[in-house]
């Protein structure tokens, strides 16, 4: 801050004091935007060198130092893409993934968050906790598992095995759960006593009041069902039930890779997500606001 000069008036002083106070607020929203920009920037880049690769010859795909922006754009490599491999079929088979597993999650979600916000069971917090507590076991963990236990029913190689793991969600259930709690009980003891049903008031009260939180839960099931890349790869032999993100596999041989039609097939597979990502982003923010957590 800089130092006010002795033996000004008052009301110059106070003028002085504000322009040093506005000075300030100026240059430290410069240094936010500023950060906030070079993280952006960073971020978009390789979205930036998907989609430029993606315009390459086989040539410019693999040049070094790398080539920025080709002479020509090759945009005959999307049409080469999706005639490598029968990705109309990936498409469905990721649309029928994701929109069933988005659902059931959605379903067991709703469920047990209203049951630890608002019913009244003997061991109810222990339960909650222990259930969180799993949050922080890695994802991978659970592979061999959930594989294990799909191979004892006979499911590997279905659309069954794509699905049944993601059903559930612990994360989903936390977030609804809180906005679950910022829910009055004296709303619901009303309810009870008008003889309202828990189903009832859950559906007709309760995820209406959550509808942001819902609204984000599900965006982040979507884009996260749409990009599944290991256990599709891992529970699928049949060349006709694998999902996008494993059907870019095409493109790698022993030969090596076909880095533009990789990037290209991957701009395909990306752009819808991001599309739905930049139209429901408020959605996703207002959601996760609302449900307690802070940056």
């Amino acid at each position: 801050m800089l130092e006010t000069p002795a033996g000004l008036p008052p009301a110059k002083r106070a003028s002085w004091l504000l322009a040093d106070a506005g000075m300030a607020d100026v240059l430290k929203k410069g240094l936010i935007y500023t950060a906030l920009s070079i993280g952006a920037i960073t971020m978009l880049i390789p979205f930036y060198w998907m989609v430029v690769t993606s315009l390459k010859t086989p040539a410019e795909a693999v040049a070094m130092p790398p080539v920025w922006m080709p002479e020509v754009p090759q945009f005959v490599n999307y049409g080469t893409a999706l005639e490598a491999a029968p990705f109309g079929r990936y498409f469905l088979n990721s649309v029928l993934v994701t929109v069933v597993s988005t659902i059931g999650e959605l379903f067991t979600t709703i469920l047990a968050a209203f049951a630890f916000a608002k019913m009244k069971f003997y061991g109810r917090s222990l339960l909650f906790t222990v259930l969180i507590a799993t949050m922080m076991v890695p994802g991978e963990l659970l592979i061999i598992p959930n594989f294990v236990t799909l191979s004892n029913f006979g499911l590997i190689n279905t659309y069954a095995a794509l699905i049944i793991p993601y059903l559930a969600s612990v994360f989903s259930v936390f977030i609804l759960h809180q906005n679950f709690v910022s829910v009055p009980d004296e709303l619901y003891y009303a309810a009870k006593v008008d003889g309202c049903s828990d189903f009832r008031f859950l559906w007709s009260v309760m995820v209406p009041l959550s509808k942001s939180a819902i609204v984000a839960i599900t965006i982040l099931k979507v884009i996260g069902s749409w990009n599944s890349f290991m256990w599709p790869l891992i529970v699928t032999n049949d060349r006709m039930l694998r999902t996008l993100p494993v059907g870019l596999q095409a493109f790698t041989t022993e030969a090596g890779t076909k880095y533009e039609l990789l990037m290209a097939a991957s701009t395909l597979v990306v752009l819808p997500m991001i599309i739905l990502y930049l139209f429901l982003q408020k959605n996703i923010i207002m959601g996760i606001s609302r449900s307690g957590l802070k940056g």
